[in-house]
């Protein structure tokens, strides 16, 4: 029987090398530093608490500003509607350095008199980004105050703050607590 292989002559094979095989070094594993520490968020303790300040422009938009203690990023809905025909403008905005701004809302000819309900909502935390519900919760759970209630969706709570506003010259005979806007 012949065997034959490759990888150098006889001679060599028969002599062994003259110099052993470099072997690698097993460099000396360094562990991974460990990670920095992650600063623990306090969660939101505080009742919610939104307020509101709104402006007809020289056009007849509705421009909602407001005020808030809920984290920066926080995402709102706005809500305007006409409480007469149920015609709705909506938009949706975040928190930044404590308030808001939403609008100009309604139709370019400008809104009719009648009365307005204006709604601002926090959304549900599932849509929250990651810091925020870091402080806010999945569910928005550390949400408290008179202006939380579990959302019609069964997703956790949400803040809710409605005010209702007239827009025109003449006041109507009403028994609820209106504010009474003028145009700019």
């Amino acid at each position: 029987m012949w065997l034959a292989g490759c990888g150098g002559s006889e001679e060599e094979m028969a002599n062994g090398p003259d110099d052993p095989a470099p072997v690698a070094e097993m460099a000396e594993e360094t562990p991974d530093p460990a990670p920095e520490p992650t600063p623990e968020v306090a969660p939101f303790d505080e009742p919610v608490t939104i307020d509101l300040a709104s402006r007809l422009g020289s056009d007849r938009r509705l421009t909602v500003e407001g005020e808030t203690n809920l984290p920066a990023d926080t995402r709102l809905q706005v809500l305007v509607e006409r409480e007469l025909s149920g015609v709705r403008w909506r938009e949706r905005v975040s928190v930044a350095e404590g308030g808001f701004v939403a609008g100009p809302f309604g139709p370019g000819s400008g809104l009719p008199d009648g009365d307005y309900l204006v709604v601002v909502e926090v959304q549900e935390g599932s849509v929250q980004p990651a810091e925020v519900r870091a402080r806010l919760g999945d569910g928005n759970q550390h949400l408290q105050g008179p202006l939380v209630a579990q959302s019609r969706h069964g997703l956790g709570q949400v803040a809710r703050y409605t005010k209702r506003f007239l827009i025109g010259d003449e006041t109507r005979r009403t028994q609820d607590r209106v504010d009474v806007m003028e145009i700019e």
